[in-house]
């Protein structure tokens, strides 16, 4: 690290400094964040640390820590996290697994050698792009080995990279392994500078992480709780403001053909809920609470955590929100491993990879809700489509499963 990026760093670091210590979602484990450790009471073992940035970051690190543990019992499992979610979802997801569970240091040269002298890693994982300079600078002097999985490198980040490399130097030359999603982003990590013998392309863990939500099969006692007996459900997970109309109205026109049809909405943040129901109910259709019990309403909205891969699994269909607005897609490979049919609007760019492994496998992207509803007309007239569509999807989530596997192994060889 040359002294004037430093300089730059210290700059950036207090200009932002009261977002940091006011944003909800950053403010907790200041005093870790800035690595001062009391003692960290971790069993006897080579440490491995892994880093996720949020919280969805953190669940594709999930399945990596499983197989690195049957590979390895004896590994001690740190998670870090920049995020308040993000630790808390791996307190959630790793319990019992992770053996610490903390916050990533502020990207100054103090806090990570802190936290590197209190945490003791033989193996540092960073995952994605989180390449933060001091704090790998830090870990290469230490000795400590480094990994970087689920890389991800866009083409127009490469001149940004060529930039900041130019003031830090390249950090891609300081790991041992960098374990790359595809082909191309393994190419530009080449381009970048990375040694030859240390670029791996080994796939994308997020499809891993899949399996370990996906239950076996239906629940029906879930099925009973919501009041289905026969009839088919249309299941619409993830929606963000401004598409539960347009989708509302689309099942409106489906239920007078298939009156055995009914509609499960599941807002991305249940606190709208109560509002979606209003907004059912404006348009003529009866709607209930999930959390009220079974009923006869043809419209459910779901204002309960952790049971949308439940419903999945009792969808006849599945649309995925957030492609018809600016959010730019939800996951939509959780209901394809659930074998359903997975349809989704335009605005698909934060899961491109996804939309890649689905579309002509079971997974269907429509323009807007009239082509929407065309198409679910189309295939509710035919049973045996939608079984093969679902049938489908399973398969193509399976056939891109197995990265995190091949990341454990090579993470594995890292440690003493």
């Amino acid at each position: 690290m040359t002294p004037l990026a430093t300089a730059v760093e210290y700059v950036v670091f207090w200009l932002m400094l009261p977002f940091l210590l006011l944003h909800p979602r950053v403010r907790e484990g200041v005093r870790r964040r800035l690595g001062l450790y009391e003692a960290v009471a971790i069993p006897e073992g080579p440490r491995v640390w892994l880093h996720g940035a949020s919280a969805g970051d953190v669940l594709g690190l999930v399945p990596i820590v499983r197989e690195l543990k049957a590979l390895r019992p004896d590994a001690r499992v740190i998670i870090s996290s920049i995020t308040d979610s993000g630790a808390a979802m791996a307190v959630q997801k790793l319990r019992g697994l992770a053996d610490l569970v903390t916050f990533l240091p502020y990207d100054l040269p103090g806090a990570c050698r802190r936290t590197l002298a209190a945490l003791r890693p033989a193996v540092l994982v960073l995952e994605y792009t989180e390449l933060w300079p001091q704090l790998i600078d830090a870990a290469s002097r230490s000795g400590v080995k480094l990994a970087l999985t689920n890389g991800r490198l866009r083409p127009r980040n490469v001149r940004r990279y060529r930039w900041m490399f130019s003031l830090v130097g390249n950090l891609l030359s300081k790991f041992d392994v960098l374990m790359m999603r595809a082909d191309e982003e393994a190419e530009r990590a080449l381009v970048l500078g990375a040694p030859r013998d240390r670029v791996e392309v080994t796939g994308n863990t997020k499809f891993d992480a899949l399996a370990v939500s996906v239950p076996e099969g239906p629940d029906e006692s879930l099925r009973a709780a919501l009041g289905l007996g026969a009839e088919r459900l249309w299941v619409c997970g993830s929606t963000h403001e401004g598409e539960e109309g347009a989708l509302l109205r689309v099942f409106s026109a489906l239920r007078n053909e298939h009156r055995d049809l009914r509609l499960l909405i599941a807002p991305r943040y249940i606190e709208r809920a109560g509002r979606v129901v209003a907004l059912a109910r404006s348009i003529g259709l009866a709607a209930r609470l999930r959390s009220q019990g079974p009923g006869t309403e043809p419209v459910i909205v779901l204002d309960t955590i952790g049971e949308l891969v439940r419903m999945y699994q009792l969808a006849t269909m599945v649309f995925v929100g957030g492609s018809f607005g600016r959010r730019g897609g939800q996951n939509i490979l959780e209901p394809a491993a659930c074998g359903k049919p997975v349809l989704f609007g335009p605005r698909m760019e934060n899961f491109a990879d996804s939309v890649q492994v689905l579309v002509g496998r079971g997974g269907l992207q429509v323009r807007d809700p009239v082509a929407l509803l065309r198409l679910m007309r189309d295939l509710l007239a035919r049973p045996d489509e939608i079984r093969k569509l679902g049938e489908l999807a399973r398969e193509a989530v399976s056939s891109v499963r197995g990265a995190s596997a091949r990341d454990a192994r090579l993470i594995a060889e890292l440690l003493p």
